[in-house]
């Protein structure tokens, strides 16, 4: 006989399912992608509803269906979504990592602890409105591609090896290229922008902080093109994220195509 289990999750979306029912999708710490329905949510007297929301961190109780699980419990852990939703930048933002975790973690119940880990402090950060949500998101892309096995190169080239810096950038060929390696319409970024992605990808936060804005533009733009190359696909809310940085007005030099 089937056993219900417990595990704690980040929301990533819900779906409505009938008149009061609804799927959820969670990535949980040990199992996982779960999609499960939560019976009589949608009512307005239902009692833990309201905690099944995207960005909202939860330990729930699930009982195993025939083709979706079922929602028994959830208690809230962190209600990431208060300081979230009301933040148009950082709401959508949250509504891309969301998504981008979502599109990663594809097979439902194969555990998938570190994207896990990474959506959660993403999220967190994002709520706890201290650092720009550009950062976060832009971090977050390029953690969560090295996870995937799609770390760009930065520091050397992705052809050769050859130690950098190197001077041109080019996505399909994998990040940073020697001059040799240089494949036709490869980019030139700035050497800011070069140290804006080591940064972010490593944590390095006093040097991402203190990028301009032109150097954050060039690098957002850079990391989004990468991640939806190699996942193949758009990201439907990433048109919709808001790129407002606080960096010092002095700007940097924009990258250029070659």
């Amino acid at each position: 006989m089937a056993t219900s289990y417990r595990d704690t999750g980040l929301v990533l979306r819900v779906q409505k399912l009938g008149e009061a029912d609804r799927i959820v999708t969670l990535l949980t710490q040990r199992h996982g992608k779960v999609r499960a329905v939560a019976k009589g949510v949608r009512r307005t007297r239902s009692r833990w509803g309201a905690r099944l929301e995207p960005f909202n961190h939860v330990d729930v109780q699930f009982y195993p269906g025939r083709s979706l699980d079922i929602v028994t419990q959830a208690q809230t852990v962190d209600a990431f979504g208060t300081g979230i939703i009301s933040d148009y930048p950082r709401y959508t933002a949250g509504c891309a990592i969301l998504e981008t975790a979502d599109r990663l973690v594809s097979e439902e119940g194969e555990p998938a602890l570190r994207v896990y880990l990474l959506l959660v402090g993403a999220i967190r950060a994002l709520a706890g409105q201290e650092r720009d949500p550009s950062l976060v998101l832009d971090a977050f892309f390029l953690r969560a591609m090295t996870h995937a096995g799609w770390a760009p190169a930065i520091d050397e080239c992705a052809k050769c090896a050859e130690p950098g810096p190197h001077p041109s950038f080019n996505i399909a060929a994998g990040g940073a290229v020697c001059a040799r390696c240089r494949p036709p319409g490869s980019v030139r970024p700035s050497r800011e922008t070069f140290t804006h992605l080591g940064a972010l990808l490593h944590g390095d936060w006093d040097v991402a902080d203190a990028a301009v804005a032109a150097t954050r533009r060039d690098t957002s733009g850079l990391v989004a093109a990468y991640l939806q190359w190699h996942m193949e696909r758009q990201l439907r809310s990433l048109p919709l994220v808001e790129r407002r940085a606080t960096a010092p007005v002095t700007e940097a030099r924009p990258a250029s195509s070659q």
